[in-house]
C-alpha cells in the first residue's frame, strides 16, 4: 500500500508565505532558470522551479574528453548519482586565439541528457589548483602578455597574477563565448545547472603580487565594500590602506580581494548573456576549532593565499557579489575538521555545498552530515573508472569498490531528492556523522532530542555485554550517519546505517512520558510517495532504532503519555 507521506499542499503554502530573498519560487517556475533561493538562512537549488538536492560526483581532472565519458557515466550511473562536475579547460576550447571550439561541450551535454543527468561545468581557467596548467600554450608562455606573479625577492612565481589586464580579458573573452555557447544549446533543456568560476584559486608560497602593479595596488586604501564586510581587527584603523587597516593579514586580505575581484569581472560578463548560479571553490587551511574562540592566524605560507578560505568569504561578497557562495573542497578526514569546515561555510550569506570530496570509502560517512545540514549536495571526486588514483587523498581503487560506499546512500536519497531539498529550505534537516572518537552525539529539534550512538548491537544494551570490548560487524572503522528530517511536530524520516538513535522529548515534551506511535521502514518512490515495507515493533524498537549497515529509511512518529 502507498500513502502521501510529506505533505505537499502544506508545503507549499508554507513556502509561498515565506519570503525569498535571491528569488520567489513562483518567478522561478516561470522562468525554469536554476536559481539559489534563501529563506530564513537557509538556501536551496532550484531546478525546473523546484528545489533540487545535487548527488554528484565529480570527474578525474581529466576526463573532460569525448573519449573519456563513457568511463565516467558507467561510475555516475553505478553511485546513483543525479549530477556530474566535469571541466571545460580553456585550452581545450581556444587552442589558438580567437579559434573556438565546443565539440566536446557539444558530446557532454548530449550524452548528459542521454544518460539523465544534470551537469555542473568546472571553468579551468587562469586558475586550476592555483596553477595554470589548463591554459592555452598562447598563455601558459608569454609572461610579457599575460604576466605571473613576483616574490619579494623580485623571482617569477608560477601562478598568473590577477592584476594582469590583458589575462582577464583574454579569460572572460573565452567564458562569455563558453556561457554563449551553453546558452545557444541548452537554454531550452537545462542539462547545465550550475558553474564554478575557475577552480582552487589562490597562490602557495607567495603572499601576494609584489610587481609594481601590486605594489601600487597594495598602498591604496581599502574599498568601503571590502571593510564593511570584512572590518579591521581589534584594535586598527577602521580605514586606510591594506597595511593600516588589516596589519599582519593585509597581504592575504589584499591578494583575495585580487583574485575575487579579477573572478568578478568573469563572473558578471558570464552571467550577463547566461544568467547561471555560479560559486567558487576552495583549497582549505585548516578550519578554526568549533570550540576555539581564536581568530584564524594570518597567513604563514601553510596555504593558498587569496583563495576564498573562511576566514575572507567576506572579501569575496564584498569584491565578487556575482558569485553565489563559496564552497570547501574537503581533503581533512578528520571528522573534527569536517564539521569545523561545514559550520564556517554554511552561514546566511553563504549557501552551504561540498563540490568536492575524497572518495575513500571514510568519506562516505559525511554525506549524512552534509545533506542533513541543508547543504545543496555533495560531489566526491574521481567518480569515474579512469586508470588513475589520488590516493592517499582519495581511494585505492578504481572500480566499483571505489563507488559502492556513496552508491548506497546516494540510492536511498536519489527517489526523495526534491523532497529533501524542500524539508531542508524550510528548517527541517539535521544530520550527523559518526565521528573518529565514536562517542554518543545529541541532535535537538523541535520538541524532541534525538541521542545517537555507535557500534552497537540491534539488540540490547552495551551493559548486557559479557565482554564489554566486542563490538558489532563492520565498526572496526568510523561508517555510521544519520539525516533527520522533522517533517511534522512529532513526525521524523530518517536515513542512516550504523547507528542507534533515541528519540526522547524537548522543551514541552520534556517532562511527558513518550513511546514509538509507529515506526516505519520503506522508501519514497519517484513520485514522493512513502512505500511501507514493514512496521517496527517489540524487539526492533525497545533499544531505540538501530540502523544496520545497509542505509535504511525509516518513518517515525513519536507519541506522549
Amino acid at each position: 500500500m502507498t500513502t502521501p507521506f510529506f505533505r505537499r499542499a502544506a508545503l507549499c503554502a508554507f513556502l509561498a508565505a515565506a519570503g525569498l530573498h535571491t528569488v520567489s519560487i513562483a518567478a522561478a517556475t516561470a522562468a525554469e532558470m536554476p536559481r539559489l533561493v534563501e529563506q530564513n538562512g537557509r538556501h536551496a537549488l532550484l531546478v525546473d522551479g523546484a528545489p533540487f538536492l545535487v548527488l554528484g560526483g565529480q570527474a578525474q581532472n581529466s576526463s573532460n574528453y569525448p573519449a573519456a565519458l563513457p568511463k565516467v557515466w558507467e561510475a555516475l550511473k553505478d553511485a546513483h548519482a543525479n549530477t556530474l562536475e566535469i571541466p571545460v579547460a580553456w585550452e581545450q576550447i581556444e587552442p589558438r586565439e580567437g579559434k573556438f571550439d565546443f565539440g566536446y561541450v557539444d558530446t557532454l551535454v548530449a550524452q548528459a541528457r542521454q544518460n539523465g543527468m544534470r551537469l555542473v561545468l568546472l571553468w579551468f581557467g587562469t586558475w586550476k589548483n592555483t596553477g595554470p596548467s589548463y591554459t592555452p600554450e598562447w598563455v601558459k608562455f608569454d609572461n610579457t602578455r599575460f604576466p605571473r606573479m613576483v616574490d619579494k625577492d623580485g623571482k617569477t612565481s608560477y601562478c598568473l597574477s590577477p592584476l594582469g589586464e590583458a589575462t582577464l580579458a583574454a579569460d572572460k573573452k573565452a567564458f562569455v563565448a563558453l556561457m554563449e555557447h551553453v546558452r545557444k544549446i541548452d537554454a531550452d533543456k537545462k542539462t547545465v545547472i550550475m558553474v564554478q568560476v575557475e577552480n582552487e584559486v589562490g597562490t602557495y608560497g607567495v603572499a601576494r603580487d609584489y610587481g609594481a602593479r601590486g605594489q601600487a595596488a597594495f598602498a591604496q586604501p581599502v574599498p568601503a565594500a571590502v571593510l564593511a564586510q570584512q572590518p579591521a581587527p581589534a584594535g586598527r584603523p577602521a580605514q586606510g590602506n591594506w597595511s593600516e587597516v588589516y596589519g599582519d593579514y593585509a597581504e592575504q586580505y589584499f591578494h583575495s580581494w585580487a583574485i575575487a575581484s579579477y573572478i568578478e569581472e568573469i563572473a558578471k560578463a558570464g552571467r550577463a548573456v547566461y544568467d547561471l548560479p555560479m560559486y567558487v571553490n576552495n583549497a582549505l587551511r585548516d578550519p578554526q576549532p568549533l570550540d576555539d574562540p581564536r581568530a584564524p592566524l594570518p597567513w604563514r605560507a601553510n596555504f593558498a593565499s587569496g583563495g576564498p578560505t573562511y576566514d575572507v568569504i567576506g572579501i569575496y561578497k564584498a569584491a565578487a557579489p556575482h558569485i553565489d557562495f563559496a564552497a570547501p573542497d574537503i581533503y581533512m578526514p578528520e571528522s573534527n575538521k569536517v564539521s569545523a569546515i561545514l559550520a564556517s561555510f554554511q552561514r546566511r550569506d553563504n549557501a552551504l555545498m561540498v563540490p568536492e570530496m575524497g572518495n575513500a570509502e571514510g568519506y562516505a560517512r559525511y554525506v549524512y552530515q552534509i545533506i542533513g545540514k541543508g547543504a545543496l549536495g555533495v560531489a566526491p571526486f574521481g567518480i569515474d573508472y579512469a586508470e588513475y588514483s589520488n590516493y592517499p587523498l582519495g581511494a585505492k581503487y578504481i572500480d566499483r569498490r571505489m563507488v559502492e560506499p556513496f552508491a548506497k546512500i546516494y540510492k536511498v536519497f536519489a527517489p526523495m531528492g526534491r523532497t529533501w531539498a524542500k524539508w531542508a529550505l524550510a528548517g527541517r534537516t539535521w544530520g550527523v556523522a559518526e565521528g573518529d572518537d565514536r562517542a554518543p552525539q545529541t541532535v535537538e529539534m523541535n520538541g524532541w532530542k534525538a541521542t545517537l550512538s555507535f557500534r552497537e548491537f540491534q539488540f540490547g544494551e552495551r551493559e548486557y555485554l559479557r565482554d564489554k570490548t566486542e563490538f558489532a560487524a563492520g565498526t572496526e572503522h568510523p561508517s555510521g550517519g544519520v539525516a533527520i528530517a522533522q517533517v511534522g511536530p512529532d513526525e521524523f524520516v530518517l536515513i542512516g546505517q550504523q547507528i542507534r538513535v533515541k528519540l526522547s522529548g524537548l522543551g514541552a515534551n520534556k517532562e511527558k512520558p513518550s513511546m514509538y506511535a509507529r515506526v516505519e521502514e520503506g522508501r519514497f518512490d519517484k513520485d514522493g510517495k512513502w512505500v511501507m515495507e514493514r512496521n517496527w515493533n517489540g524487539d526492533q524498537t525497545d533499544y531505540g532504532l538501530n540502523l544496520p549497515a545497509t542505509p535504511t529509511v525509516l518513518k517515525v512518529r513519536m507519541g506522549t503519555y
